[in-house]
């Protein structure tokens, strides 16, 4: 990848249905030779999909909450990822350093089915504890939700 090809990532990061003319004039580049370039990176897998965006608050999911998960003894990211897998609300999850074994990202319509989502994971065997944090207001969002 060079100068160019982030250059490209990062207008169709901000637009992916961006025409490959318009890519062009502001890479200084054809549309053909763009074409090619995305074409090159999505073969590559750096580009792993063209997706929509949509506001989650527009769809009735405003409220949002970050957890910090605490295990009983030791599990495998495995089992963690299937027990947040099954819970619909949470939109990302990963594993941490530090106390908690895992940051947990939900997302539902009100502060009463988060707390639902919630007591789910809560219910998992290997799951001791939670710590929560629910979001105020978005200060700087470059993911894609």
């Amino acid at each position: 990848m060079d100068a160019i090809d982030r250059a490209i990532i990062d207008l169709l990061r901000q637009n992916a249905r961006a025409p490959f003319g318009e890519l062009g004039s502001r890479v200084g580049l054809s549309a053909s030779a763009v074409k090619r370039r995305v074409d090159r990176l999505t073969a590559a897998g750096v580009i792993r999909a063209f997706t929509v965006q949509v506001d989650p608050r527009l769809e009735g999911l405003g409220t949002e909450a970050y957890i910090e998960l605490f295990c009983r003894g030791t599990v495998a990211p495995a089992d963690l990822r299937r027990i947040l897998s099954a819970e619909p609300a949470v939109v990302y999850a990963a594993t941490v350093t530090g106390d908690a074994d895992a940051l947990v990202h939900i997302r539902s319509r009100d502060i009463e089915s988060l707390e639902e989502a919630l007591e789910r994971v809560r219910s998992a065997p290997s799951v001791d504890h939670t710590r929560s944090a629910i979001v105020l207001s978005r200060l700087v969002n470059r993911d894609a939700g």
